[in-house]
């Protein structure tokens, strides 16, 4: 498990509640269905997709413990993310935050953390977003790229080291 002094280190910044990341359980099925219906409520209701019972249903059916960490904050409930190995790399799925803790630089860093893993291994990750979504800028300034467009979803690919927030390869451009 991550700690709350390496999260300090690498990327809150001081005031920022302290972070880490353990292991998913089957029993947190229900709390992250009930996140994503939350925070994917207005995407999907503006793009004419949004059924109460699907958007939780669709996690329900997906879901992977195995590869699926939840998101502490002060030691509460603050999110999820999956990365689940795929034949051509990693696929990000399911990054929600609780929306009181958006925007305040907790999904960087734990993006930050993942994506530091992927470029240790050599590995591209790749993920979708909804058409529109704030969460595209979060993506595309942590190196992802489009892929590919789809009426509903944009497919996105970020190669290892691709930079964008990284400290890694920040540090090797010279920034």
């Amino acid at each position: 498990m991550e700690t709350s002094a390496q999260r300090e280190a690498d990327g809150t910044r001081p005031g920022r509640p302290a972070w880490e990341l353990r292991p998913a359980e089957p029993a947190d099925v229900e709390v992250i269905a009930e996140l994503r219906a939350t925070v994917m409520r207005a995407d999907l209701e503006r793009l004419g997709r949004f059924d109460a019972h699907r958007v939780r249903q669709r996690l329900r059916d997906a879901f992977s413990p195995r590869y699926t960490s939840v998101i502490l904050s002060g030691g509460a409930f603050a999110g999820c993310v999956t990365l689940r190995p795929a034949e051509d790399g990693r696929w990000l799925e399911h990054f929600y935050l609780v929306p009181g803790l958006q925007g305040r630089g907790l999904g960087s860093a734990v993006l930050r953390t993942l994506l530091e893993r992927a470029d240790a291994e050599g590995t591209p990750v790749r993920l979708d977003v909804l058409r529109g979504s704030a969460a595209r800028r979060l993506y595309e300034r942590h190196g992802f790229a489009v892929e590919s467009e789809d009426a509903i979803d944009v497919f996105m690919v970020r190669r290892p080291d691709a930079g964008g927030g990284a400290p890694a390869a920040q540090a090797r451009r010279g920034a």
